[in-house]
């Protein structure tokens, strides 16, 4: 095993670039090869550190931190030099921090932070510098022949870097290596500078080159094959052994020598694992703890005149009332006072306290930190602990030291205002976001590698699409989960090229992002612990550890979340609020609404959630619909229930069974309960369903600390065999100490271990429990506000306004289409309770033209689409942004209107006359006619040229509802069809009825769901409309893959289908046998198609018409014409030559051409 070199010069995926060497593996192949020592050196960043420190440390290799910095280059700012720099000792390490992050604050060009000379020469303590080779200033010198300048930067950085400065030498076969290392040996000979021998290595093993290679491509933007493609790697560029490393530079022995002087020099112990929080400002005169104690204290007695209002304080019920809450408080500050951690409290409750002060909607808590009375009492939560019978020490357990973290919600809209607030109170440079990293996931990879290996974008998009959506989808998963996949792959070589590359480069790290919320404050600057990057222009700092790794390195993290729900519950506060003032009502305080409001549980037990916080979806509703929630603990528990472990494995059923009397409630089973259990079992009928009854279990039955207890919770979580032996052990001798059966006890215990890894966190499931109920509560008393809120906050996804513009109407809430009189930019609710569409909602409308529309507005209402484009600015309207308000439908209710075909003609006019208005009066000219033409206007009708025009069909102006709002408003597609689907299909779904023959349905398809079945095969259920009701038809795989292609959103389908009784529902359910559009249907079924003519027209005339106006098809429909005149009237049969495809296009044109009446199609 030999010793004889460590690497000192290596990316990692970290990079973001140009390597494909994940950190685990690199130290694995570090101890395979026997090497003592090994570098990490990512580009500009360090963002690998704490992993790479770790992961060596954990392996018995010595780290070398440092990082490859890109070095301005006074003659071309966008050809920096490359340089490396390796920490000696910890001031290098955090110079080098410092470094970093100063190049991404003040000097980031074309995407790389860059180091200024000067700023290196300054922070030069603690460094080794590595010349760079080729890529070096001094390498780059001595490629274009200028030794002597290169000779002189040698001197000056051994003058700055005594003994610290190494000439770096690289043979992977690019250009200029050999000249810059006879460089080299010449300037060690005269300037007395060390050689060291590097490999500049991007992977790990010489087969890799082609993924790296691609990988570069990909960052790149070319295709691998692409001749302007930048080739700057060589296949020699990998993870040399020390034997190859030494055989290579066996000229130069010193160079691989110096590997390892280096690496014994370089001594960086890196802290990880101590918290440093940040000082709260504490009052002259006073200590940390006793400050923490009076404000707790204060807080307390506040939360307790509302919680036992209506109790005399000098009374024993209020004693004894208020005994449980004191002590809980005295307990939970003794802890958090030990623990140290008072500091972190108080910053939390500064910051919340601040965006209550600043009206900004803070959600009642979240995760373990709503068991907190201190938190309670601090105003930092909203829920009462004692009340909810939530555990402190699931929040903060005194028997495991770890920080406490507050995961706070803020609305959407304000968050950004609460971070800055903190930064400004604790500095800009102590305070910053955390980084993300986005990884080369399975759909995106197989794209990428695609577009680099030159291959078509319809192979790439087909293969794409072929991998499930599903989070954590992987290649391996996919190839597993779906024989469409596999059957591909297996018939194409170039998707199996695809394929075998993208699992090589499948979770590299591509690109950083922001953490959602995570916020860090430091007590000093950031870079004592963590590099920083941030935007080009200072905006946006990150610290360069992601949020695990941050943790480590000591400082705190802060969760400062977005809940959408919280905007929406302010939206629709404002609105509800603002009319309450109207009316001299007092304001509504959602924080006080009661809990056990009747109503409200009424509309959720009938499942009418949609929109409803968490109880929204489908899996939700039906189990809703079996549960049956009375309260807020059924609430609660819901919540909780919804999950896949739960669901799977009985537990809901018990539950469910359990609460309607089907079977018994015992604490916790049938077979072996214990009544000291009741009182901790009891709101969940004896299911355990939150991880705090499984403390409280082992609390009570076998004397566990609440701190064991948690222990004990995390152990059957983990399911580690020797750590449960361990408590088993324990919950026996404990269970004897208690004086309960041991044997029952373990029988209790089993059952509980089954259970615990399905248990949920009470404290976070009662807070959501809480903002759920207040969406309830506000659907049910203040529907139109409500939804104009929930509308306004989803504007942007026309899929989810759908949705709730049907709940509106199902809620039979009156719904105003956009109006230029009337809307604003997000959906508002009218004097007469009506929801006013948001023009923010029609597609193709930005921002400004509906800035513009309502500044104009201001001075009164709109007349006509003239006065319209006369008043709003021109500049921020164009053609395209009024044909959307056209088809919307938003000119329809103008003073002066006309049908939206007309409103459409006149554009052109209404546009180039509000010009030429604009024109003239910047020009300064009078129309000396003006006020003539003005006067004669106001009788005029300003449509007047096309009012000739043939309105939209039906379908014309629903489809343009559809293109603009995404749902049709004014009517419904079906209505066109009613009358001939009636012949076919006489009965309307509402009128369904149970049968045990096929039955035929039609309607329009306005949903449908695809979801595999155990075989992996698709199936679909399709919901069909014809206006009179619905109906949900499941399309089993063997039909599916049948009709699939006829099969789609907004088409008329003609289903044959069985339709019976469906216990699960109460209501009745459809399964189709076949399914045909309604063209196709028309070919099957109709007899012959009629049309109606007038025998007076002339017959050349007549028969010219019919030819150009017959879309001919061989076996298609007949035609009969049905043919009068004044003196008699007949039918006559087509010759089967003109028989034609009756298509909607067909119908439509005989109809323009013979009206509406005269075209008929006729069935058996």
């Amino acid at each position: 095993m030999s010793q004889g070199f460590v690497h000192l010069r290596v990316h990692s995926e970290f990079s973001l670039y140009d390597s494909t060497i994940r950190v685990k593996k690199l130290i694995g192949k570090v101890a395979e090869l026997g090497m003592p020592a090994v570098a990490l050196t990512d580009q500009a960043n360090m963002y690998a550190l704490v992993k790479f420190y770790k992961s060596a440390m954990d392996a018995g290799v010595k780290p070398v931190l440092g990082a490859d910095l890109w070095l301005e280059n006074p003659d071309d700012n966008t050809q920096p030099f490359r340089i490396t720099a390796l920490c000696l000792n910890p001031d290098g390490y955090l110079g080098l921090r410092e470094l970093i992050s100063r190049a991404y604050a003040k000097n980031q060009h074309y995407d790389k932070a860059i180091v200024k000379k000067e700023w290196l020469f300054e922070k030069n303590a603690g460094l080794i510098i590595l010349s760079g080779g080729r890529d070096g200033d001094v390498g780059q010198r001595v490629i274009k022949g200028k030794v002597s300048d290169a000779e002189i930067l040698v001197r000056e950085y051994l003058q700055h870097f005594p003994e610290r400065f190494y000439f770096e030498l690289q043979r992977t076969g690019r250009p200029g290596e050999e000249a810059v290392i006879r460089a080299g040996i010449a300037m060690s000979a005269r300037c007395g500078v060390p050689l060291v021998a590097t490999n500049d290595v991007r992977f790990l093993a010489a087969e890799d080159f082609e993924a790296h290679e691609t990988r570069v491509a990909i960052g790149q933007g070319y295709a691998l094959e692409d001749k302007r493609r930048p080739r700057e790697y060589t296949e020699q560029q990998y993870f040399r052994s020390s034997e190859e490393m030494t055989e290579l530079f066996n000229d130069i022995p010193s160079a691989i020598d110096n590997t390892l002087e280096i690496a014994k020099r370089c001594s960086v112990e890196v802290l990880l694992g101590k918290y440093f929080l940040p000082d709260y400002p504490i009052p002259e005169g006073m200590s940390e703890a006793d400050f923490f104690r009076k404000i707790s204290e204060v807080g307390l007695e506040e939360r307790l005149d509302v919680v036992l209002a209506g109790i005399p304080k000098d009374s024993a019920e209020y004693a004894e009332k208020r005994k449980p809450y004191d002590d809980r408080l005295t307990f939970e500050l003794d802890i958090i006072i030990q623990m140290g951690f008072p500091g972190y409290f108080l910053i939390v409750m500064d910051f919340i306290q601040w965006a209550k002060d600043h009206d900004i909607p803070v959600g009642p808590g979240r995760g373990s930190g709503a068991g907190s009375l201190v938190a309670y009492a601090q105003k930092i939560t909203d829920l009462d602990p004692l009340e909810y019978d939530l555990l402190f020490e699931r929040f903060l357990n005194p028997e495991r030291v770890s920080m406490p973290d507050f995961d706070i919600d803020f609305c959407m809209e304000n968050r950004e205002q609460v971070i800055a607030y903190v930064a400004d109170t604790y500095g800009r440079e102590a305070v910053s976001q955390i980084v993300t990293f986005g990884t080369m996931a399975a759909k995106a990879v197989v794209r990428d590698v695609a577009r680099a290996q030159g291959k078509s974008f319809g192979l790439a998009d087909k293969l794409s699409k072929l991998i499930p959506g599903d989070p954590g989808m992987t290649l391996e998963k996919a190839l597993a989960s779906e024989a469409l996949l596999k059957e591909f792959l297996d018939e194409d070589e170039e998707a199996q090229e695809i394929w075998e590359m993208a699992l090589k480069l499948e979770g590299i790290a591509r690109q950083t992002g922001k953490h959602a919320g995570g916020v860090v404050i430091a007590p000093t600057k950031l870079t004592d612990f963590s590099a920083t990057a941030c935007e080009p222009d200072g905006t946006g700092l990150v610290t360069q550890f992601d949020k695990n790794d941050v943790e480590e390195a000591g400082l705190v993290k802060f969760d400062f979340l977005g809940l959408r729900t919280l905007t929406i519950i302010d939206w629709a506060l404002k609105t509800i609020n603002s009319k309450r003032a109207k009316e001299n009502l007092p304001a509504i305080d959602i924080s006080q609404i009661p809990l056990d409001d009747e109503p409200s549980y009424k509309l959720l037990k009938a499942a009418q959630t949609t929109a409803v916080f968490q109880l929204e979806s489908r899996g939700m509703k039906d189990l809703i619909r079996r549960l049956q929630p009375d309260n807020i603990e059924d609430m609660i528990a819901l919540v909780a229930l919804f999950r896949p472990g739960p669901l799977e494995s009985g537990m809901v059923d018990d539950f469910i069974n359990r609460k309607h009397g089907r079977a018994k409630v015992a604490y916790p089973h049938p077979d072996f309960e214990h009544e000291t259990l009741k009182e901790t079992l009891e709101p969940t009928y004896g299911v355990i369903v939150y991880q705090e009854q499984v403390m409280q279990i082992a609390q009570i039955l076998a004397g566990y600390t609440l701190g064991g207890a948690d222990m004990l919770r995390r152990a059957m979580g983990k399911k580690k065999p020797e750590e449960m032996a361990k408590q088993r052990d324990t919950f026996r001798d404990g269970a004897v100490s208690q004086g309960v059966d041991p044997d029952l006890a373990m029988k209790i215990f089993d059952l509980v271990e089954k259970f615990a890894g399905y248990g949920f966190n009470k404290s976070h499931s009662a807070a959501y429990a809480v903002v759920s109920y207040q969406t309830l509560w506000l659907k049910q008393h203040y529907p139109a506000p409500f939804m104009a809120a929930v509308l306004t906050s989803d504007m942007q996804n026309t899929d989810k306004v759908v949705t709730f513009i049907e709940e509106c109407r199902e809620m039979e809430l009156e719904l105003v289409l956009p109006d230029v009189n009337q809307s604003q930019f997000g959906f508002t609710v009218n004097d007469e309770g009506a929801i006013v569409y948001g023009l923010g909602a029609v597609k193709g409308v930005g921002e400004g033209p509906i800035a513009a529309i309502i500044a104009a507005r201001s001075e009164g209402p709109f007349k006509d689409l003239f006065d319209f484009c006369q008043r709003v600015d021109g500049k921020r309207l164009n053609k395209r942004v009024l044909e959307a308000l056209v088809r919307c439908g938003a000119f329809d209710r103008l003073e002066s209107t006309a049908p939206r075909s007309v409103l459409m003609a006149n554009l052109e006019d209404a546009i180039k006359s509000a010009g030429q208005t604009a024109a003239n009066e910047a020009a300064g000219m009078m129309d000396l006619f003006g006020e003539v033409q003005e006067e004669e206007a106001v009788g005029a009708d300003p449509y007047e040229r096309y009012r000739h025009l043939r309105d939209w069909s039906l379908k014309e102006r629903l489809q343009g509802e559809k293109d603009t709002l995404g749902l049709f408003v004014t009517g419904h597609p079906f209505d066109e069809y009613e009358q001939e689907v009636r012949k076919l299909v006489p009965n309307k779904l509402s009128h369904l009825q149970e049968a045990k023959a096929p039955q035929k349905l039609a309607g329009l398809v306005v949903d449908m769901r695809v979801m595999k079945n155990k075989r992996g095969d698709n199936m679909c259920f399709v919901t069909l409309d014809d206006r009179s009701g619905r109906v949900e038809v499941a399309l089993f795989s063997d039909v599916y893959e049948q009709v699939r292609e006829v099969v789609a959103k907004d088409r008329v389908l003609v289903v044959e289908a069985l339709v019976s009784h469906d216990d699960y529902s109460g209501g009745l359910k459809a399964t189709g046998r076949a399914a045909m559009e309604i063209s196709q249907a028309r070919l099957t079924f109709a007899k012959a198609l009629r049309i109606r003519v007038d025998g007076e027209r002339s017959e050349d005339e007549f028969c010219n018409d019919l030819k150009r106006l017959l879309q001919r098809m061989d076996n298609g429909c007949p035609v009969v014409l049905d043919f009068h005149n004044s003196v008699a009237r007949c039918d006559i049969q087509l010759d089967d030559s003109w028989r034609i495809n009756p298509s909607d296009e067909q119908l439509q044109e005989l109809r323009y051409a013979y009206g509406d009446d005269a075209v008929e199609l006729l069935f058996a």
